[in-house]
């Protein structure tokens, strides 16, 4: 890729499966919130997550690359690549772009024949209260779907293995 590296990029979370779901929401909290949940102990599980790689810019797009490891074995579990269109914030207009971006980025890589393959993930935004203005709920929204993702297919394997 042609960009311009911006520097080293990070982040943790903390995905936890409630009790009892009623309704669908993203919250938005400070770091004592995990202070909180620990100590109501409300959930049936919790997997803390890291993602860690680089940020780079390429144009309008900033995207960012890394891995996924799991908080504590800091074992590779995954690769992310999180995409950014820089002059659109509206969730209608970006989807053609990033559908495009994403047909040009599956392209090239199956140019060069990598193992895997690339998952382009579109959750719905809107059974979550959250508008068609792009904000950093979503954000954390589309990172607790992976790790969600992530869960079920480490366990659908474990599954089969036994």
């Amino acid at each position: 890729m042609n960009g311009v590296k911006e520097g080293h990029w990070k982040a943790t979370v903390t995905f936890y499966k409630p009790m009892l779901r009623v309704n669908k929401i993203v919250l938005e909290a400070d770091s004592s919130i995990q202070l909180i949940m620990e100590k109501l102990q409300s959930y049936k599980s919790r997997v803390a997550l890291n993602f860690e790689g680089f940020q780079y810019q390429l144009g309008d797009f900033q995207y960012r690359v890394g891995k996924l490891c799991p908080r504590i074995l800091k074992i590779s579990r995954g690769i992310v690549m999180e995409v950014e269109y820089l002059p659109i914030s509206s969730l209608e207009k970006f989807k053609q772009i990033m559908n495009e971006f994403v047909d040009i980025w599956q392209e090239a890589v199956s140019k060069r024949s990598l193992p895997g393959h690339f998952m382009h993930i579109e959750p719905s935004f809107s059974d979550y209260g959250l508008a068609n203005h792009y904000t950093l709920q979503h954000t954390a929204f589309q990172y607790a779907h992976v790790t969600g993702q992530l869960i079920a297919t480490v366990q659908a394997v474990q599954a089969g293995r036994n």
